[in-house]
């Protein structure tokens, strides 16, 4: 009796306990279909079965994660540990990103189960259900300067360095919140490397974000080397007036160095 004829209740048991064995987390329908040769509706039961019993989760249509006891509370895995296999399975170039990355270096208190990817466009429909809200944004000008490769216990993971996540987590201010910012920054910073900054910088679209940066490191945290780098790179642009706040007025004290609008006064949590 062969599998395409009958298949055992628990297959699809043991093949997961394989895909553990080769310290993977992760797998998708079109694998198992390609695996099995089982009719959809076969395979769609067994799914079911396991994900009932909460032994894996789904995290968007056709993508699957195993979860090992240790995670049965959570009900979902870390998203570094299947995120490289579910953007292969899309396709897409990515990097995890802003608070997300920031607190890869302990430089962040995001909400559990929240995570925040850049990916290049067209973006993929985020992911969003009870265990687990994967962000997915893009940005116009893609540079893989500054994004790392780090290992995890299920492979490796594209990451911003702490060089570019402090730039991108300006680029997203108005998302985020700068005070919100101000304190990822002040632990991030301690991560960040001069030449490492210099050489993201060079590479990175936007002036309007090293201005708010480097006003950030020089005037509020008094992080002088970083900031001094940062403007080197600014000084050999042409660069224009820009409020501290994209959300408010621009009236304020004004700074020649960076030109930056002072109109709000930063509050750190820290």
């Amino acid at each position: 009796m062969n599998m395409k004829s009958q298949a055992s209740y628990n297959y699809l048991d043991r093949y997961l306990t394989e895909i553990r064995a080769q310290g993977r987390y992760s797998f998708t329908l079109d694998e198992l279909r390609i695996k099995f040769e089982l009719p959809y509706a076969t395979l769609k039961q067994n799914l079911y079965r396991l994900k009932y019993k909460k032994e894996i989760a789904q995290v968007r249509q056709g993508f699957y994660v195993i979860i090992p006891p240790e995670y049965s509370k959570q009900g979902m895995l870390p998203v570094y540990m299947f995120l490289d296999d579910l953007m292969k399975s899309l396709h897409k170039s990515y990097y995890l990103a802003l608070l997300s990355a920031a607190a890869l270096y302990g430089a962040a208190h995001q909400q559990p189960m929240e995570y925040f990817v850049i990916v290049e466009s067209p973006v993929p429909r985020s992911v969003k259900n009870k265990n687990l809200i994967i962000n997915f944004i893009t940005k116009s000008n893609w540079s893989k300067e500054g994004i790392i490769q780090r290992k995890t216990n299920a492979g490796y993971v594209s990451v911003s360095s702490p060089e570019l996540t402090a730039l991108d987590l300006f680029a997203y201010a108005e998302k985020i919140g700068l005070n919100r910012i101000t304190s990822v920054l002040q632990e991030l910073s301690q991560e960040m490397k001069v030449s490492a900054l210099a050489t993201t910088a060079k590479q990175y679209q936007g002036n309007a974000v090293m201005q708010r940066l480097g006003y950030v490191l020089d005037k509020v945290m008094s992080e002088e080397k970083l900031a001094t780098q940062l403007w080197k790179v600014l000084n050999e642009r042409k660069y224009f007036p820009v409020p501290l706040s994209a959300q408010k007025e621009k009236k304020g004290e004004f700074d020649s160095k960076w030109k930056v609008i002072k109109n709000m006064e930063i509050e750190s949590d820290l």
